[in-house]
């Protein structure tokens, strides 16, 4: 059997999928599957044994020149790839009326979607052949599970999830060395950063503990904000720009992670690393950290800047 998926962005939404791949793969032998997702996050999907063939799509950048020459080609590469195979099932797990008009329907199988009542955006589960009802308050991995178990007909597990795919890094260089953590300081909203004489005073306090600091980054700003907070420590290492596998691999070695919201802290939970994650004026709720030992730290009034490095620490402390 050959399934085809579409969900396409944001890196959280692409790693929540992955536990719906493998109880569909343990569900139904022989089972495999393809997915579309956005070009910046074609590397995730190839980390699950269960997945043969990715196709990498770029509705974010076409969009700024949707009907240039080089766009229109790369546009028609993409649609013959999806028209290749003749599916099983093809699930848009996206649930969203670009995802259902520019990919869902180009692909040749029966299409399966949320319905009108539970999908993100109803226009979209016009696209659909078979449409079915997943209640909204759950957490976004579990939605997804039982979309798949639906739309594949198998009972979906009542046990937590499964993202397998920190197999794939056991054998990644650096994953046998253990002593050291990794703070993810990084993320597109202003309001959820936490304030670098936060970080730096976490740092401080973490002085005798034995343990080097990484910071990753993803752009020259990034880049600045963790020298400014490596600045004085011998113990802390601004790591050097990685690729999202490179960056995984890092993860995966640490000892825990401490993360503001982003999409890196949902890839730590997905790798099975203890995590940390503080949350400010987002919610956790329905959409945060999944999976073993992932804790969060809170702000009373949703101010990042109100939660202490004090109680961060104790986080840590008590971490398994």
């Amino acid at each position: 059997m050959r399934v085809l998926i579409v969900k396409t962005s944001s890196m959280g939404d692409v790693l929540h999928t992955l536990p719906a791949l493998t109880d569909a793969a343990q569900a139904i032998p022989g089972l495999r599957f393809d997915w579309v997702v956005e070009e910046g996050f074609a590397q995730i999907p190839s980390w699950h044994a269960a997945v043969d063939r990715v196709i990498p799509v770029a509705i974010r950048r076409w969009r700024k020149a949707w009907f240039s020459a080089p766009i229109a080609a790369e546009r028609k590469a993409f649609r013959e790839a999806v028209r290749t195979e003749e599916y099983d099932a093809i699930i848009d797990a996206q649930g969203l009326v670009k995802s259902a008009a520019l990919v869902t329907r180009l692909a040749h199988g029966v299409k399966h979607g949320m319905d009108w009542g539970t999908v993100r955006e109803p226009l979209a589960s016009l696209f659909y052949n078979r449409r079915h009802h997943i209640a909204k308050q759950q957490h976004a991995v579990e939605r997804t599970r039982e979309l798949f178990a639906k739309s594949l007909g198998y009972t979906k597990p009542q046990t937590q999830g499964n993202y397998a795919i920190s197999q794939h890094f056991l054998t990644a260089p650096g994953t046998l060395d253990t002593q050291y953590a990794v703070f993810l300081h990084a993320t597109t909203r202003d309001d959820k950063h936490w304030p670098e004489s936060h970080w730096r005073t976490l740092i401080g306090l973490l002085k005798d503990s034995g343990l080097k600091i990484k910071l990753p980054w993803g752009a020259p700003h990034e880049e600045a904000r963790a020298k400014r907070l490596a600045e004085g420590f011998d113990y802390v290492e601004v790591l050097p720009r990685l690729s999202l596998e490179k960056v995984a691999q890092v993860i995966a070695g640490a000892k825990f992670v401490v993360s503001v919201d982003t999409g890196l802290s949902h890839l730590t939970a997905a790798l099975d690393r203890p995590n940390i994650t503080l949350y400010g004026p987002t919610d956790p709720g329905l959409i945060g950290g999944y999976g073993k030992n992932q804790n969060i730290c809170c702000s009373t009034d949703r101010d990042l800047a109100h939660l202490h490095a004090d109680t961060v620490l104790s986080a840590i402390k008590n971490l398994n």
